[in-house]
């Protein structure tokens, strides 16, 4: 026998079922488990809590709902002989806490059904990045989860901070992959296009011994838009162990000036000197201002052009000639050529009779 064919599972195989017989004397100690529920899964839980305790019950746990407290608990009792049923029960509780539907929930008590609560609530930093990456978690109406869903055969509950899987192990693997790489802003669509090309090839025998890197896709992270640089770049001094120096006081600035040694007098009339040199300046520049409007433009210099070279020169002489010939003429006879040509003809036809 192959080595390949004792490594591989095959089709259709199944772990046999956990019987009485299997653990005839049941449990030594008793296990419990308990987990709050939020405020408004309180009136959904109320209804269905009787399918629960029944579906629980016939794996032997019972199963309690305190409303004052919120919480559920779970319990094994003596009759129980499987010891994963606890934990199963307990995953049951979690997922009815986090939003799931009764009908799907229940499945978790199977043996080839597995779940697992993916927390994406510290993922992300900011409140609106995160609500945009959970929202292209699910897509436009849902595609994208409804899409996973059938890729990977699990049920998928987005609910707040949370992302509750159920389904088998190899698909539970794939979804928290998937739900982690949108989280670190990878796209979903690139890991569902892996996914199909995954399937067609696992529908190929030769194939499932294989390597299949040669066929999946490999997207590179392409950054098209370049940093925005700052309008202000602020440089870095060099760096000296020596203080600046200390700015000059005012006494200093005047003893540096003469200043300090003159009267009170001298001072202020210094001072009304610069004041006045101030205001003089400023009435100059107003007046250059106002005078601004009275200040003509200036024109364009007037292009003259050359009448003698454009007009046309008349020829008198043609014209005297044309009104002679015209004073010849009666009032609607013909030209002289004409009257030639018709005489002309009138003799070739007297001449042929």
């Amino acid at each position: 026998v192959d080595e390949s064919e004792l490594l591989t599972v095959p089709d259709g195989w199944k772990e046999p079922a956990f019987t009485r017989e299997d653990n005839p004397k049941g449990l030594l100690e008793e296990s419990s488990f308990a987990t709050l529920f939020p405020k408004y899964r309180e009136a959904y839980l109320k209804e269905c809590w009787p399918l629960v305790q029944k579906a629980l019950g016939e794996h032997y746990v019972n199963a309690a709902l305190d409303l004052i407290e919120g919480s559920m608990t779970v319990t094994t009792t003596k009759k129980t002989f499987d010891p994963y049923a606890i934990i199963r029960a307990r995953d049951l509780i979690k997922l009815l806490a986090r939003s799931v539907p009764f009908e799907q929930a229940v499945r978790i008590l199977q043996d080839d059904v597995a779940c697992d609560i993916i927390k994406i609530g510290s993922l992300v930093r900011k409140r609106e990045t995160f609500i945009k990456r959970r929202a292209r978690l699910l897509g436009p109406k849902g595609s994208t989860l409804k899409a996973l869903e059938l890729l990977t055969n699990c049920y998928i509950m987005v609910q707040g901070n949370t992302v509750s899987a159920l389904g088998p192990f190899s698909g539970l693997k794939e979804v928290r992959k998937v739900v982690l790489d949108t989280m670190k802003n990878i796209h979903p669509i690139y890991n569902i296009k892996t996914l199909m090309i995954k399937r067609e090839l696992a529908k190929d025998p030769e194939l499932r011994t294989q390597s299949w890197e040669r066929f999946l896709p490999k997207f590179k992270r392409k950054n098209l838009k370049k940093r925005k640089e700052p309008k202000k770049k602020n440089t870095k001094k060099e760096y000296t162990p020596f203080p600046p120096p200390q700015p000059e006081s005012q006494i200093d600035k005047e003893l540096a000036s003469g200043e300090y040694f003159l009267k009170e007098r001298q001072k202020k009339r210094k001072q009304m000197e610069e004041r006045k040199a101030k205001q003089a300046d400023a009435v100059k520049r107003r007046q250059e201002e106002r005078n601004k409007a009275f200040i003509p433009p200036k024109e364009k210099p007037v292009v003259k052009t050359n009448k003698a070279a454009t007009e046309k020169k008349i020829d008198i002489e043609a014209i005297k000639e044309k009104v002679k010939n015209a004073k010849k003429k009666k009032l609607g006879a013909l030209p002289a050529e004409e009257v030639k040509l018709k005489m002309a003809a009138d003799e070739k036809t007297k001449k042929k009779k």
